[in-house]
């Protein structure tokens, strides 16, 4: 093991939007610029949230709204102090974190 970390996930809609940009976009900026050691967005295929309303990419129901998720890794100290401003810009969607540890070398991270 390299060492501990944290992992968090912020689940978003496509729609979602943030200072005229589409939210997701607009956190990856925002983390790049907080010094966050990485993120990855991921677009879902399927999906609902707490509306219940199941989007989906299948063809014959080509949803524009499909579920964003967004992977952070970075020091606890990193994501703890992103956290307060991060949760603001996401007040519709799902933010956690979940303790991790780190296993191959990640020379920005430790």
């Amino acid at each position: 093991m390299i060492g501990k970390a944290k992992l968090l996930k912020v689940y978003v809609g496509e729609k979602e939007r943030f200072n005229n940009k589409p939210l997701y976009q607009y956190l990856v900026h925002w983390l790049k610029e907080q010094g966050i050691s990485g993120v990855t967005v991921f677009r879902g295929i399927e999906g609902y949230g707490h509306d219940k309303v199941l989007r989906s990419a299948r063809l014959l129901e080509l949803s524009s709204d499909l579920p964003m998720i967004l992977e952070i890794v970075d020091t606890v100290d990193k994501i703890d102090l992103i956290m307060p401003e991060l949760t603001k810009m996401v007040p519709k969607g799902l933010v956690y974190t979940v303790d991790v540890e780190i296993h191959t070398n990640v020379p920005d991270l430790l």
